[in-house]
């Protein structure tokens, strides 16, 4: 539950404020205004509402005093409103019920550029960026390539000049960072429906980095594992936990369906396919520029550092974007017929593969999950080197893994069996699963 908002004036230049406050908040976003957007903004103030609503604090101040902003160079001194953010920062974590709160900023306008600055400035203070249309072209070069926070740069499709802006900074960036293009949106993003995707684009990114890593659990057995049954067997024991609460298991296919079917049989839980389809560069299929998610609507995920340096015409992505859902459809449809897409907004899911090397496809999974609204989100693999599961920590709630081996080199390495699975062992076990499913109802 979010308390009533808390009005106030904040520093030595009394700048009006809005506080809000839920109960046990996980994190806390300070918002920086563009020009002639303050405290009482409707659209910053409605995008409040719904972090809040998600369980972030959220601060909208006035950067600015009445007589500052008439002179318009004001609103464009970065460093002037960086300084201001820093400053409000460190003044309302003082508070006990704000205390130790990781801390976001969303910026708008010229306000992106201040967030930027900030951040770069205070990589202590500052855990994680969005920007709305912003200009974080103004937050200047040593800000771009100095900040470390992951930082969301969201644009309106229709505001061309900005878009432009926006990708150029994005190149100097050397920290995680994503461009979302909001289709049919302008500048202030007034057209129906649009703030309503920025809300949705910034409470996710939020979500996957500003608040605490995954809680992992690293149990160190033996290896190498005699093979993934037991492997599955394993996991289903440390996930014993969640039996009764109605969770699903999706399991990414082909090798990680035989570690997956003991956890559904252990949890009595529903067991089904979650299938990532990689979207391979021109000419080099192998290098992904991103993935593609099966779900009730595909997600897709791309490589923002691939598409830069490959830069894959818009024709070419399309294409090869196609292709790979028309194959998520073939392979879902061999292996489970017409059997619906699994529903998991709003439930426990977890997501089973026999190991991760890399990590780009189980992290394309676990985004493209999230952004079907589970209620808990869990990554269960055997084996997975230390700096992966880090990485992966930002995306989902729980982590479970046997062993972090370090160094790593591949996942096959740390089994004594890892025969290939082939298709007609995928149907089997889905189907005994299913079986089984059937029999307890």
């Amino acid at each position: 539950m979010t308390h009533e908002p808390r009005f106030f004036t904040l520093g030595p230049n009394n700048l009006p404020a809005i506080l809000r406050v839920p109960d046990a908040p996980k994190g806390l976003v300070v918002f920086a205004h563009g020009s002639g957007s303050g405290h009482r903004s409707p659209r910053n103030n409605q995008v409040a509402d719904a972090l809040s609503a998600g369980g972030f604090a959220t601060l909208l101040f006035d950067l600015l005093t009445v007589s500052e902003e008439r002179d318009r160079r004001n609103v464009f001194d970065i460093e002037l409103l960086a300084t201001r953010l820093i400053d409000a920062i460190e003044r309302v974590t003082r508070e006990q019920s704000l205390a130790g709160l990781p801390v976001g900023l969303f910026g708008a306008s010229t306000g992106g550029g201040a967030a930027i600055r900030a951040a770069s400035r205070r990589p202590d203070l500052v855990g994680a960026v969005v920007s709305r249309g912003g200009r974080p072209d103004l937050a200047g070069v040593d800000a771009l390539r100095g900040l470390r926070a992951p930082t969301q740069l969201i644009v309106g499709g229709a505001d061309h000049q900005v878009i432009e802006l926006n990708r150029d900074a994005a190149e100097q960036m050397r920290c995680l960072h994503e461009i979302v293009i909001v289709p049919g949106a302008g500048h202030l993003f007034e057209e129906p429906g649009t703030l309503a995707q920025v809300v949705d684009h910034a409470k996710r990114w939020f979500t996957q980095n500003l608040v605490k890593p995954a809680r992992m659990v690293d149990v160190a057995p033996t290896l190498p594992l005699e093979g993934r049954v037991q492997a599955g067997q394993m996991l289903a024991d440390r996930l014993a936990h969640l039996h009764g609460s109605d969770p699903i298991v999706l399991a990414l296919p082909r090798g990680g369906l035989p570690v997956a079917f003991p956890i559904a049989r252990a949890l009595g839980a529903d067991l089904d396919l979650l299938m990532v389809r990689k979207l391979g560069a021109p000419g080099h299929e192998e290098f992904a520029i991103g993935a593609v998610v099966d779900g009730d609507e595909p997600q897709v995920v791309f490589n923002e550092d691939a598409m830069k340096a490959i830069a894959p015409s818009r024709e070419y992505v399309q294409r090869e974007l196609d292709r790979q859902i028309a194959e998520l459809e073939r392979r879902r449809r061999a292996y489970i017929g017409d059997r619906e897409k699994p529903q998991i907004a709003g439930r426990t899911v977890i997501i089973v593969d026999d190991g991760v090397a890399t990590g780009s496809t189980i992290m394309a999974a676990l985004r493209g999950a999230r952004r079907n609204n589970p209620h808990k989100l869990i990554l269960a693999v055997p084996v997975a080197p230390p700096d992966v599961v880090r990485q992966l920590g930002h995306l989902c709630d729980e982590i479970v893994v046997l062993a972090t081996p370090d160094p790593f080199y591949a996942v096959g390495n740390h089994y004594r069996d890892f025969r290939q699975v082939d298709d007609q062992e995928v149907i089997d076990l889905l189907a005994a699963a299913d079986r089984a499913s059937m029999e307890s109802r």
